[in-house]
């Protein structure tokens, strides 16, 4: 699940298809989709110019591409450092929050697994900002 997100909640969110791998042309596919909704969702956000992108590091999001990519449109990055403890991730209270609420349930399909983790997912960003 990727998901993107500001204050005033979710501007995209996506699943990975089954099998993809995570590439640095499929991360540009994924970051075209979020400049275009944030475009759609967030005109204010939009205008300003002022976007900021927060990921961590695998090869595919600090690829050559994909910073150029970043450069070009115009999104800052906000680095995040190797192994820190100190600029927390969703990994740390996002996912964890994001689980309880479907801890011992269980889905018959992977749709039901995304409809049901996404409705979570609104509820929890909500109540966080």
């Amino acid at each position: 699940m990727t998901v993107f997100f500001n204050h005033e909640g979710v501007v995209h969110r996506e699943y990975t298809p089954p099998g993809q791998t995570i590439t640095k042309d499929y991360y540009i596919e994924v970051l075209r989709r979020l400049r275009d909704a944030v475009r759609r969702k967030r005109q204010q956000l939009w205008a300003s110019g002022d976007r900021h992108l927060h990921h961590d590091n695998p090869p595919a999001h600090s690829s050559a591409l994909v910073q150029t990519f970043l450069v070009k449109h115009r999104i800052t990055q906000v680095c995040q450092p190797p192994y820190s403890p100190d600029l927390a991730p969703c990994n740390f209270w996002l996912f964890s929050k994001l689980k309880l609420p479907l801890k011992g349930r269980r889905f018959q399909t992977a749709n039901e697994i995304k409809e049901n983790a996404t409705r979570q997912l609104v509820v929890i960003l909500k109540k966080n900002f």
